[in-house]
């Protein structure tokens, strides 16, 4: 930095200013600064800064599986809005296991970063505790369990009841909700908004059209779906709890030619528009998902003195395509579709 001022004819301190886009900084300064910044092909050093600040110039992002769809877009939505800041994004995958959580977000914390993005997977993050009052923490897509912390969450409850009643405005009565697991948070509101259209209907909660996935086994999952559309009693439509699970469910309706169960997916996928049928969605928007957390996350960089912990819970859409039945020959009693709207994009 002192060779650019020496080059450029000022201060290193007028350099640090140029280079941090002070705005008081005059054209003619600037210009000087910038010709000697090419000359010398000089970058910040971003260690030295380090040094100084006791902080690098990034945040963390721990999701359950960046692979997800629903997790790939909101990680996008957050790296947009930390770029327009310069700052750095250190991403993990923190997995199925509760028991790795932890480490992994230690991991993170490690790298002296100014703030978290967390989506957890174990039941206690209470060991985040003592990093509250260190750096900014903001939890997405489920509140977190044993501390007072800052969230941003959909309307789970709300839009899994949503999506049941109209499945039971087309006729269904026997709707089966299928889970790749039953411990996760939103799983649970999700479960519950399920129950409540059931028992706004009249119509009784019965354990066994509860399906439960488990794990990536793509033989497993087949099997476990195919005992529960073979009951004596069979489900005739599936509530799936996410975009993962339904990206599974898709091909084995499929592969069974079981054109005539009706399947909506809480969470949009890829290609959910353009299958055949077209699946109907509860649409979660993780990119609008991701870009308030990054905001109200960057407002706790920007003042730590901050005390509110409060949970921000965003809408969810139905959008209502083919595979609830809507865009077929209707079961008695069909209701008419409210939305419809193709897939964003989730590269």
């Amino acid at each position: 930095m002192r060779d650019v001022a020496a080059l450029a004819g000022v201060s290193a301190k007028t350099v640090s200013r140029v280079m941090n886009n002070d705005r008081y900084v005059s054209d003619d300064v600037r210009a000087r600064v910038l010709q000697a910044v090419a000359d010398l092909n000089y970058v910040p050093n971003a260690l030295a800064r380090t040094f100084r600040s006791g902080r690098d110039a990034a945040i963390g992002l721990a999701v359950p599986d960046i692979g997800d769809p629903f997790f790939a877009s909101v990680a996008r939505a957050i790296e947009k809005a930390a770029r327009q800041r310069s700052v750095a994004v250190f991403v993990t995958s923190l997995g199925g296991a509760a028991e790795d959580e932890q480490a992994a977000v230690e991991a993170l914390l490690s790298r002296q970063i100014v703030g978290l993005v967390i989506a957890p997977v174990a039941a206690d993050q209470t060991y985040l505790q003592p990093w509250l009052s260190r750096l900014a923490v903001m939890f997405i897509d489920r509140p977190p369990v044993g501390l007072k912390a800052e969230s941003v969450v959909e309307d789970d409850f709300g839009g899994a009841r949503r999506a049941t009643s109209h499945l039971i405005g087309h006729g269904h009565r026997r709707i089966a909700m299928a889970a790749d697991s039953l411990q996760i948070p939103t799983t649970a509101r999700r479960l519950g908004g399920y129950r409540s259209a059931l028992a706004e209907a009249g119509l009784p909660y019965d354990d066994d059209l509860v399906v439960v996935l488990g794990s990536d086994d793509g033989v497993a999952t087949e099997q476990t779906l195919v005992a529960s559309l073979g009951q004596a009693d069979p489900p005739t439509a599936v509530l799936s709890s996410n975009a993962r699970s339904s990206i599974e469910i898709v091909p084995i309706l499929h592969r069974l030619g079981r054109s005539d169960v009706a399947l909506v997916s809480f969470g949009d996928f890829p290609m959910a528009d353009t299958l055949a049928p077209a699946v109907t969605v509860v649409d979660q928007d993780p990119l609008r998902l991701g870009g308030v957390a990054a905001t109200r996350l960057f407002e706790r960089v920007d003042r730590p003195d901050l005390r509110h912990r409060r949970q921000v819970v965003l809408p969810v859409e139905l959008v209502v395509r083919e595979s609830c039945g809507c865009a077929r020959v209707p079961v008695a009693g069909g209701t008419a579709p409210t939305t419809r709207r193709p897939a964003r994009s989730r590269t």
